[in-house]
């Protein structure tokens, strides 16, 4: 049974997130936690000294908050109705955001976080949005961050940028394979340079390790060279039929460009493409 963590702050963003999480395991057996967070920088409390802090989150800030839960799982039932698979539960929380994610990550030991996230526009500098941004960076779980215009589809190819340098333990790559093996779907595992260079001993091995591990699946190595990741990563993109980006957090300060970026005209895969974000467990 997965045990999945489904941030919500009721927009339309969040709730193509949830959807994209019960279509991708929809055969599998799940508890879905539908979590909202309301941040203590949010609550202004009243000046009568008749009311109790308690008192006052309780009623403007939990009780609309269950609420608007009770709503999702109504436009759950109706959309997806007669899945014995799964099970839903809500939890409204009062904490700062990473500090509640994390206790839930732990008490619920959840499996995997799928968060929506919102393309960047005027002066928003961060593609993938604050709050799935820090969860990515932040908290160790592996974390599915849809993007806002992501419809969901049978992954056919994914795509893994790597380095070939392995500052993490191979078993991190199991959810990775778990999704290849489900949806029988191929490997693009992509080594992107700024500039035409042989690989060194270190990396021949790594790649000889991942070679070794995706041995039962389909998979390919490709190798790019250009001095912008992110055009690199577009244009082989749409020379494939990419459905899903993969990516070792601990290889976040290397690939930074891919998942953070400010000049977004021309990027599309920050708007349509999922990004699965693989933490080691502690």
């Amino acid at each position: 049974m997965k045990n999945i963590l489904l941030p919500t702050d009721f927009s339309e963003n969040s709730w193509n997130a949830i959807k994209y999480a019960i279509n991708f395991f929809d055969t599998l057996a799940c508890n879905f936690f539908l979590l909202h967070v309301n941040r203590p920088s949010t609550i202004v409390l009243d000046d009568s000294p008749y009311l109790t802090t308690q008192h006052v989150v309780e009623t403007i800030y939990a009780l609309p908050a269950k609420q608007e839960l009770r709503e999702i799982l109504k436009r759950i039932s109706k959309q997806f109705p007669e899945n014995k698979n799964h099970r839903f539960y809500t939890i409204t929380d009062d904490d700062f955001f990473i500090d509640s994610i994390r206790k839930q990550v732990e008490e619920k030991q959840i499996d995997l976080i799928v968060m929506g996230t919102k393309g960047a526009s005027g002066l928003r500098k961060i593609i993938v949005g604050s709050n799935a941004g820090d969860i990515i960076t932040k908290v160790k779980c592996t974390t599915l961050a849809i993007p806002e215009r992501a419809e969901f589809t049978k992954p056919q190819e994914i795509a893994f940028p790597t380095d070939f340098s392995l500052t993490y333990n191979i078993q991190i790559l199991e959810p990775l394979s778990e999704i290849l093996e489900k949806w029988k779907a191929a490997l693009r595992i992509l080594h992107i340079s700024k500039k035409k260079t042989d690989l060194n001993n270190d990396q021949k091995n790594t790649k000889d390790l991942l070679e070794d591990y995706f041995s039962p699946f389909d998979h390919s190595f490709h190798y790019l060279t250009n001095k912008n990741f992110e055009d690199a990563i577009q244009c082989f993109i749409e020379s494939r039929n990419i459905n899903m980006i993969c990516m070792v957090a601990k290889n976040l300060n290397y690939f930074q460009h891919i998942l953070f970026h400010s000049k977004v005209e021309e990027i599309s895969y920050h708007t349509e493409i999922p990004f699965l974000v693989l933490h080691e467990k502690n």
